[in-house]
């Protein structure tokens, strides 16, 4: 009786979850619309660095990519997974301490590879590793910090280990060595 009253809840928690990640990717947000629409221009054949460098709300990101020296690696082969913060969430850091940032590649380093995670997981890898894990998931970025998922306010939040939560606000543009999400906030390295 008990396995079955596991069974049922799992099987609940599973559809429930899909369906709130469906939902949040249904929403129209202005970030979603702006990203998804600018994006949409032919990036199936283009990389990551490319694709973000082809979207006006993401160019505080790929200039933040290219002063940490990241460009090239990010037009590698990957995969990646990029968590993409748009210039409205940059512009929320205090200008000088962004301007500081901009200026140490190193600092700056950190930050941007806090926000790209090894491999490739698109909406429907989120919402399996986010079964598996009966509702959290950790994940690996590049330099191996690690990124908690789970389901807040029925969107899907991103935790890092300092415990800034940002959430997913478009899921999926994809790219030629990878997958990029627009996120509502900056995650900060340690």
């Amino acid at each position: 009786m008990k396995k079955i009253i596991l069974i049922a809840a799992v099987v609940l928690f599973m559809g429930l979850l899909s369906n709130t990640l469906f939902a949040q990717a249904q929403q129209k947000d202005t970030v979603k619309k702006a990203t998804t629409t600018a994006a949409a221009a032919d990036t199936s054949a283009k990389d990551i660095v490319t694709t973000l460098a082809n979207v006006a709300e993401e160019t505080t990101l790929t200039a933040a990519i290219k002063a940490a020296n990241l460009d090239t690696e990010l037009k590698g082969p990957g995969p990646f997974t990029v968590l993409a913060p748009n210039n409205d969430n940059f512009a929320t850091i205090p200008k000088s301490k962004m301007d500081s940032l901009m200026k140490d590649p190193t600092k700056l380093a950190l930050v941007v590879k806090a926000h790209i995670i090894s491999g490739k997981y698109d909406k429907a890898a989120f919402i399996k590793a986010l079964v598996a894990g009966k509702g959290k998931a950790t994940l690996t970025t590049i330099d191996g910090q690690t990124l908690t998922l789970s389901v807040k306010d029925k969107k899907l939040a991103i935790t890092d280990a300092q415990g800034t939560t940002v959430q997913v606000t478009s899921f999926d543009t994809l790219c030629t060595n990878g997958v990029i999400h627009g996120i509502n906030g900056v995650l900060m390295a340690k």
